[in-house]
């Protein structure tokens, strides 16, 4: 009897857990199909709402400034001097520009805050102005890239990144350890590294194989140096040989290179990667110089003019690199291959 009373008792207690004796009323079954609609419905509407605040605009056109020397006595147009190379900076932090890598450009990986303008820094022939580095391995402040980054720390949110579009000099070096010094602290800091072809020859007229030997041959130093791939190449004098491709894609041997981007001299702003007149095979670059003679109007104080008089052209983020923002009337520029990301407001 004894073990059946304690067999009743032991049972009255399970039921009464099973039956949930004493607890609340087990709540409605939720529709989290119909939640997670109504969350992305809200989502999509804060995104619409802070894309026409800041008047986004990732149709817009970039401007690509090209560098060369930053030397203390120009022997060329082309030179700056690091007084005119900190007061370009600091045009471009007063407009509310943000620097990004050619690489980023050409893909699409555009990641800037909300109301900033894209701009991408190129500079050629990798000069010792550009990047000088002491025996232990420091910066030389009164370099291109040294004055680069003591503007970008004195205005947080400017990015300390450019595109080094490199020869085989690079940067005044011959040996390659010194070499992969060079192109390891430019990939360590976060800097793009391009072709600029091995002799800096006209590419124009030049056979295939001339061409691919001319390229090629950077690709495999880089490739070998830095173990990252040029994902760029700007052609020397902004010429373009015979065939365009042929700068786009070849092979040279056991070495192919195959860029996302050919970049050329000048003279326009460059259309954004989103839009329909974007062209990898020749993308516009602004020479950085003063409003002086044919920069009156083509060079980079002169366009950055008319960027600003012109903001309804200028490429304008809604902080969001994985959306296309735009008014809803530029919706024809798109590009189709981007229709999923696209965000009209």
């Amino acid at each position: 009897m004894r073990l059946r009373l304690l067999s009743g008792v032991g049972l009255i207690a399970v039921t009464a857990v099973v039956c949930g004796c004493g607890s609340e009323p087990a709540a409605k079954p939720v529709n989290t199909a119909a939640n997670t609609a109504a969350k992305l419905k809200q989502a999509k509407a804060a995104q619409l709402a802070l894309a026409a605040k800041v008047k986004a605009n990732e149709l817009g056109q970039i401007p690509v400034l090209m560098f060369h020397r930053v030397i203390k006595n120009p022997a060329t147009t082309d030179d700056r001097t690091p007084e005119q190379f900190r007061g370009d900076l600091e045009r471009l932090v007063k407009d509310g520009y943000v620097p990004i890598t050619a690489a980023e450009y050409v893909t699409g990986k555009i990641d800037i805050p909300a109301g900033k303008h894209a701009v991408v820094l190129t500079f050629d022939d990798s000069s010792p102005s550009q990047l000088t580095l002491d025996e232990m391995g420091n910066l030389a402040p009164d370099t291109a890239i040294g004055i680069l980054r003591d503007v970008a720390a004195k205005n947080p949110g400017f990015r300390p990144v450019a595109t080094m579009y490199v020869t085989r000099d690079m940067f005044g070096k011959t040996v390659r350890d010194e070499q992969a010094q060079m192109l390891l602290w430019l990939k360590d800091n976060g800097f793009d590294i391009g072709n600029h072809t091995r002799d800096h020859i006209n590419l124009r007229g030049r056979s295939e194989k001339e061409v691919e030997e001319q390229i090629a041959t950077i690709q495999t130093m880089v490739s070998s140096l830095a173990f990252v791939k040029p994902v760029t190449i700007a052609l020397p004098y902004g010429n373009q040989p015979h065939n365009k491709k042929w700068a786009m894609h070849g092979k040279l041997g056991d070495v192919t290179y195959d860029h996302k981007g050919v970049f050329l001299a000048g003279y326009t702003p460059a259309p954004a990667p989103f839009s329909k007149s974007f062209d990898p095979l020749g993308i516009p670059r602004i020479r950085a110089m003063d409003k002086k003679g044919d920069c009156k109007q083509f060079c980079s104080v002169a366009w950055l003019d008319w960027l600003k008089n012109n903001p309804d052209m200028r490429y304008t983020s809604d902080g969001d690199p994985l959306t296309v923002a735009f008014p809803k009337f530029k919706n024809p520029f798109l590009r189709t291959s981007f229709t999923a990301r696209a965000l009209a407001y």
